[in-house]
């Protein structure tokens, strides 16, 4: 059995930008590995050669350790990659061999700048992606409802379900605007949807996870309480579920997808929805002509 399978995997995902590619790549693969754990750790913005050098330090420490780690890395700039990959831990560079292979097909050189990655090309996009995260923040965990007319997606679940990190994905990666709501005792004593959301249905998603998981995260947050209790999280899931199933809102179980996983299936949710929609209008209005017609014509 090898070092790996023995124990914790460390991983670094290391960028001179955001990161968020270094993670959605470098997650892509490792989600192949399911019998694996991994603690994963970010390292964003990396500023010039001497902080690029520091890392490499750190990591050339952890590789000494019982587990060798991982790397991913993104880093635009030459100097800052070519620092970070003097380190011992093996190092899977994205933007080389990826940039690499671009400039032989292009046949230029691109200009390899870390501010290209962070929007700044497509400023419109940037900022409605800004707006969309500035959106979610304000609507985390029920704390806002104003404007909620205004969101794509509004996801429900019970306290711990992967809400948050899910709403800013959406939001930072697609620039969806996320609304998220729990579901507290009283919402789940009852059979329709809570009023703020009500008539918001067409929007809502439903999240749920095994009651194993959510005592044993509730536990973190509140040891030993009636609402980290095993009994409380099988109640409040089954309402969940049932309120779901009663209002047909699609639900997505958390508890073995990733965020991005999640998140891919909601999009494909509301693509499906979208088109249901839409022929439903077409239908609609043909089944309108027709009747008009029939109405015009002479007895």
């Amino acid at each position: 059995m090898s070092e790996a399978e023995d124990g914790v995997v460390p991983v670094f995902f290391l960028s001179d930008s955001t990161g968020i590619s270094a993670e959605t790549m470098g997650n892509a693969l490792l989600l192949q590995f399911p019998e694996l754990t991994f603690e994963r750790s970010t390292i964003p913005f990396i500023a010039g050669v001497e902080q690029a050098r520091k890392i490499a330090a750190m990591l050339d420490e952890v590789a000494a350790g019982p587990v060798m780690p991982l790397v991913f890395c993104t880093a635009a700039d030459d100097d800052v990659r070519h620092e970070l990959n003097r380190t011992v831990a093996p190092v899977i560079d994205f933007f080389d061999m990826h940039m690499n292979r671009v400039e032989g097909i292009l046949g230029q050189r691109g200009i390899r700048r870390a501010a290209r990655l962070h929007g700044v090309g497509d400023i419109k996009r940037y900022n409605a992606r800004m707006a969309a995260v500035e959106f979610t923040i304000e609507h985390d965990d029920g704390q806002s409802l104003r404007a909620l007319d205004k969101a794509d997606v509004i996801l429900l679940a019970p306290s711990r379900c992967g809400k948050t990190p899910t709403s800013m994905y959406l939001a930072l990666q697609h620039g969806l605007y996320v609304a998220n709501y729990p579901l507290v005792e009283e919402d789940l004593h009852e059979s329709e949807l809570p009023a703020p959301v009500r008539e918001y249905a067409d929007r809502c998603f439903g999240l749920v996870t095994t009651v194993e998981r959510l005592s044993r995260v509730r536990n973190e947050r509140r040891p030993g309480s009636r609402y980290s209790s095993p009994e409380q999280c099988r109640w409040e899931l089954r309402r969940s579920k049932e309120l779901f199933e009663a209002h047909r809102l699609p639900v997505v179980d958390s508890s073995a997808k990733s965020v991005e996983e999640i998140s891919a299936i909601i999009l494909q949710t509301k693509k499906h929805r979208a088109r249901n929609a839409a022929a439903a209008r077409l239908s609609s209005s043909q089944h309108t002509r027709s009747t008009s017609s029939r109405g015009d014509s002479p007895a």
